[in-house]
């Protein structure tokens, strides 16, 4: 079985709480164009209204029914919201139609976000569709997101001029001056914060040329003005990715050269 929940924006105003919770809010019908808002088009609203309305979907009058059906919707959505089951069958058949209809309307509709940042972040949305097996989703993957970064620090702790290059990478500070063991510690910080990120840089098949870009940035050999990366007067990219081309291109190996002399110097 699958449900799904319609719940409103919170109120927000000087009455009570009480009363504000209590309030009776509606979605109602709207019209696109000259028609009103329907949740099923062609075959598919033949399949799932069949089992609502009163007559099948051959019979003269089943335009005129099915309109009326779509102007006369609407969903009153208390402050716990509305639970909509939406579970289909075997054969793609809805087991609760006129919830299943309900849902699809629903989420056509332009007040109806399809999650609630959805909600929050477009005007006019009043209210969201709620699905609890997407939460479950969303916080199985960032499960394995922790578990895949666990599993790739424990793969890397003991090489140390990598984990060196991934907290440059992560924190562009200079690992130089920290020990093995601060080294170790920051970055496990690191991982912990930022998961996604730390996998993301510690797989970077560039991360060997990113962190020396970092670190020629870090003591002066290169300037970085805006996302554009430049080496005396020439600006070898305008951001790090072309950078990164830049340093993998041969054709380059003499101000490449010139640039690590360079750092020998300065370190």
């Amino acid at each position: 079985m699958k449900k799904v929940y319609i719940r409103r924006k919170e109120l927000n105003g000087y009455l009570p709480k009480e009363i504000l919770a209590g309030a009776r809010i509606s979605i109602g019908s709207i019209y696109v164009g000259r028609q009103p808002l329907k949740g099923f088009e062609d075959e598919e609203s033949k399949k799932h209204l069949r089992r609502i309305l009163d007559i099948p979907p051959d019979h003269q009058d089943w335009p005129a029914a099915e309109k009326t059906f779509w102007a006369n919707m609407s969903l009153k959505v208390p402050f716990e919201g509305v639970e909509l089951d939406i579970t289909l069958d075997e054969n793609g058949d809805a087991v609760n139609p006129m919830d299943y209809a309900t849902f699809r309307w629903c989420q056509r509709h332009r007040q109806v976000g399809q999650n609630k940042t959805d909600m929050e972040t477009t005007a006019g949305k009043k209210f969201y569709i709620y699905d609890p097996e997407e939460d479950l989703i969303k916080s199985n993957n960032k499960i394995k997101l922790k578990k895949d970064a666990d599993r790739e620090f424990i793969k890397i702790s003991s090489d140390l001029d990598k984990m060196k290059r991934i907290l440059r990478v992560m924190t562009k500070q200079n690992t130089d001056k920290l020990s093995p063991m601060e080294i170790e510690n920051n970055l496990y910080g690191e991982k912990d914060r930022n998961p996604g990120v730390f996998l993301k840089v510690s797989l970077d098949k560039n991360l060997d040329v990113r962190a020396e870009i970092e670190e020629l940035i870090e003591k002066g050999v290169l300037r970085k003005i805006g996302n554009q990366i430049i080496h005396e007067d020439e600006t070898i990219g305008s951001d790090m990715t072309d950078a990164i081309v830049y340093f993998n291109n041969k054709k380059n190996s003499g101000a490449l050269n010139a640039m690590r002399a360079k750092l020998k110097t300065i370190a």
